[in-house]
C-alpha cells in the first residue's frame, strides 16, 4: 500500500479456509478511499485461518490470514535460520488468535457481550477485549481513532498497558459513564459529533438507492475537508488562443506517431507543476500548528468514473517530465482509471489536485481541497468570445479562446495574495506559450 495509506476496508474474500494457495494468487480483496485492490499471497500454502470478515476495516500492518507452508531442507545455515524464525513468527501470529479464542471459551460464563454496542469493534478488537478482561462500560469509553472513531487495535493495547500501570481503573470508568448517562450535556466534548440528518419525504412512487461505498467515503472525504479548511477561492480569465492553436497543429501527427491523443490537461499540468515551483508555499500540508513543505511535486488528477464518481490518480514528480511525458502519463492514468486498474500507490501522496470542470461545459468552479494538500485548481471550459485586442495601432474587437481557472485554497495557511499571485503565474505562463516548441 502507499505509505499514506493507514487502512483498508476488506471487500471479499477470494479463498476459504483449507484452500490450496500459490503464490502471487490473489487471497481477498480490500478497498481503500479510492481504490480496490487484491492482496496476494506472498508463498505457497494453504489458507488455515483468517482473522477478519468482510466490511472490517483493517490498518496496514496488520495480520488478515495464516497460510500453513511447507518448509524447505537447505544445506545453507542462514536460510535454515530464517526459515525457522518465518516459521516462529507465523506460529507465534496463531498462537496469538489461538490464545484469544481459549481465554474466550474459560470465561465463556462471564465475558462481555459486545454486541449489544451501537459501535463497531473488529474481531480483533474484541479478541482483546476479552482475553484483557475489558467490561463493556470500560470499551464503549475508549476513545477510538480510527476511521468514524473506531477502536483500533492501538487504540485498546493503549488502554490495556495504561490499566496495567494503574493510569486508569475500572472504577473511574464506571464513574464516567454514570455521570455521562446523567448529564449528557456536560459531556458532549467528549462525545463524537452526531451526523447531521435532515427528514426527507419519501413518496410511494420515489426510488430509493443506497450509496455506494466509494460514494460514502467521497461524501466523508469532502464533508471532512469543508470542516478542516477555511476555504476561498480566486479566479482568473486566460487567453488560450495559443495554446487552441498550436494544439490543432500538432494533434494529428501526434496521435498518429503515439497512437494517443493529444488534449489540453497535460498542457496545463505542465504549467501548474512550472509555476508551483515558483511559489513552493502553495505546495506543502498542515500538521496541527506546523507546515510541512513538500519537496516532491506531486498532482492528482481528477478523473471522472463511468458510475459517477472521481478518483483522483497523481503523477509524480510532475515537474521533472516534459510535455511528452506528461502527455503520456496523463493518458496512462486516465485510461487505467476508466477501467478500474490502477493501483492503490498511485492515488496517493498527491500534494496538489487539478480538477477539469470545463469537460461537462462548466465556465468555472469552487473545487473542494482534496485533504491534507491546501489547494485544487478547477479549469473550465474553453470558449470562443468576442474581445479587446491591443496593439501598437490601438484596441480592436477580435475572436478569441479564453478560460476561467479557479483556484481554491486554505485560507489557514495561504493568504489572498499568494492564490492570487499563483494564478496569475499560470495566466503568464499560457498566454506566453511557446508556439515553435514541438512534442
Amino acid at each position: 500500500m502507499g505509505e499514506s495509506v493507514a487502512e483498508a476496508t476488506i471487500t471479499s474474500w477470494l479463498k476459504e479456509v483449507g484452500d490450496i494457495i500459490e503464490a502471487d494468487e490473489a487471497v481477498l480483496e480490500i478497498a481503500t478511499d479510492k481504490v480496490d485492490s487484491e492482496v496476494p499471497s506472498e508463498y505457497d500454502g494453504v489458507l488455515v485461518e483468517k482473522l477478519f470478515d468482510i466490511d472490517d476495516v483493517v490498518k496496514v500492518g496488520e495480520v488478515v490470514a495464516i497460510i500453513e507452508v511447507e518448509g524447505e531442507e537447505d544445506s545453507n545455515n542462514d536460510t535454515e535460520d530464517d526459515s525457522v524464525a518465518e516459521s516462529e513468527e507465523i506460529e507465534e501470529a496463531a498462537s496469538v488468535v489461538e490464545d484469544s479464542v481459549k481465554q474466550a471459551e474459560n470465561i465463556a460464563g462471564t465475558k462481555a457481550d459486545y454486541s449489544d454496542s451501537s459501535r463497531f469493534y473488529s474481531p480483533l478488537v474484541k479478541n482483546i477485549a476479552e482475553k484483557e478482561n475489558i467490561s463493556f462500560d470500560e470499551l464503549e469509553a475508549i476513545q477510538g481513532t480510527g476511521m468514524d472513531e473506531r477502536v483500533t487495535k492501538d487504540d485498546i493495547l493503549s488502554y490495556v498497558k495504561n490499566k496495567k500501570e494503574g493510569k486508569i481503573s475500572s472504577q473511574q470508568v464506571k464513574s464516567k459513564t454514570a455521570t455521562e448517562d446523567k448529564a449528557p450535556e456536560a459531556n458532549q466534548k467528549a462525545q463524537p459529533i452526531p451526523k447531521a440528518s435532515t427528514p426527507v419525504n419519501i413518496n410511494a412512487e420515489d426510488e430509493v438507492i443506497e450509496m455506494s461505498r466509494m460514494g460514502k467515503l467521497i461524501s466523508s472525504h469532502m464533508i471532512a475537508s469543508t470542516q478542516t479548511s477555511a476555504h476561498v477561492q480566486s479566479f482568473i480569465e486566460v487567453d488560450v488562443t495559443d495554446v487552441w492553436n498550436w494544439r490543432n497543429k500538432h494533434k494529428n501527427e501526434f496521435q498518429k506517431r503515439e497512437g494517443e491523443k493529444l488534449t489540453f490537461t497535460p498542457i496545463f499540468m505542465e504549467v501548474v507543476a512550472k509555476t508551483i515551483k515558483d511559489f513552493p508555499k502553495i505546495n506543502i500540508s498542515v500538521d496541527g500548528d506546523k507546515i510541512v513543505m513538500k519537496k516532491h511535486i506531486n498532482l492528482g488528477m481528477a478523473a471522472a468514473l463511468p458510475d459517477g464518481n472521481l478518483i483522483v490518480p497523481v503523477i509524480r514528480d510532475a515537474d521533472q517530465l516534459n510535455l511528452l511525458g506528461m502527455a503520456k502519463k496523463v493518458n496512462d492514468l486516465a485510461g487505467r482509471a476508466r477501467n478500474g486498474k490502477l493501483k492503490p500507490d498511485e492515488t496517493q501522496g498527491g500534494t496538489y489536485t487539478v480538477t477539469n470542470v470545463g469537460t461537462f461545459g462548466s465556465v468555472m468552479g469552487t473545487p473542494i481541497i482534496n485533504q491534507p494538500q491546501v489547494g485544487i485548481l478547477a479549469l473550465g471550459a474553453i470558449r470562443k468570445v468576442p474581445a479587446v485586442i491591443e496593439t501598437s495601432e490601438g484596441d480592436f474587437i477580435g475572436i478569441r479562446y479564453k478560460m476561467f481557472l479557479s483556484h481554491s485554497y486554505d485560507h489557514r495557511v495561504v493568504n489572498g495574495a499568494l492564490g492570487g499571485q499563483f494564478i496569475q503565474r499560470m495566466k503568464e505562463y499560457i498566454e506566453n506559450f511557446d508556439t515553435e516548441r514541438s512534442i
